[in-house]
């Protein structure tokens, strides 16, 4: 199996859109800036920092599996990485890699769409997790203080799935991922949302 070939594929994409060489192209995806930001989650740096492994090595790994359901998929990064499949991460990872197989647009799932988005806050996690579980539009399901949350979102059916990892004892990020979207219309609309919110809670906190 060629290594890589998920990857290469999409900085060939990138490379057809952006007339950019291959090198241009790979380094700006990496770096998740746009236009082609929406492809992966977050940049190489980050990810790499939050998982132990930057995307090509992702990439690399999933083909290998040979894998196609996104369930599969989650289930197994999360299980490498000893998380929830759940968690923002093994989603993160898994819709990344999802739209470079071409049988998806950015953010789709068999489910609906769904969008991401996190934050660093300057306060320790319990803080932040308090703060975030009770905002009015969420119905708590399930959660584990000061790690994780799972709602139903006020109004529809909807889901709204957060994990909380603290930076040291006076910093922590919170990661949010809204799943079940009806379509694109309403996964921008989140999207542009939570990063309001979180930017909001943000300056609530600091």
């Amino acid at each position: 199996m060629t290594r890589q070939r998920s990857f290469k594929r999409l900085v060939r994409a990138r490379m057809e859109k952006t007339g950019e060489s291959y090198t241009a192209a790979r380094a700006m995806l990496l770096a998740a800036e746009e236009p082609d930001g929406a492809w992966l989650a977050t940049s190489d740096e980050r990810i790499r920092e939050r998982t132990g492994r930057g995307w090509e090595e992702w990439f690399d790994r999933i083909d290998g599996w040979g894998m196609t359901e996104h369930r599969e998929i989650a289930r197994r990064i999360a299980a490498e990485l000893g998380i929830d499949p759940l968690a923002w991460n093994a989603q993160a990872i898994t819709m990344s890699y999802e739209r470079t197989r071409g049988g998806r647009v950015a953010g789709q799932r068999a489910d609906g769409f769904a969008v991401t988005a996190q934050k660093t806050v300057p306060v320790p996690a319990e803080r932040l997790f308090d703060a975030f579980v009770s905002q009015p539009e969420l119905r708590e399901r399930t959660s584990t203080r000061p790690k994780s949350a799972r709602f139903d979102w006020a109004g529809g059916d909807s889901r709204v799935n957060v994990t909380f990892v603290a930076k040291g004892e006076t910093s922590s990020t919170v990661a949010v991922e809204h799943a079940r979207l009806a379509d694109a219309e309403e996964a921008d609309r989140m999207k542009a949302f939570w990063r309001e919110r979180l930017s909001t809670l943000k300056t609530e906190l600091s």
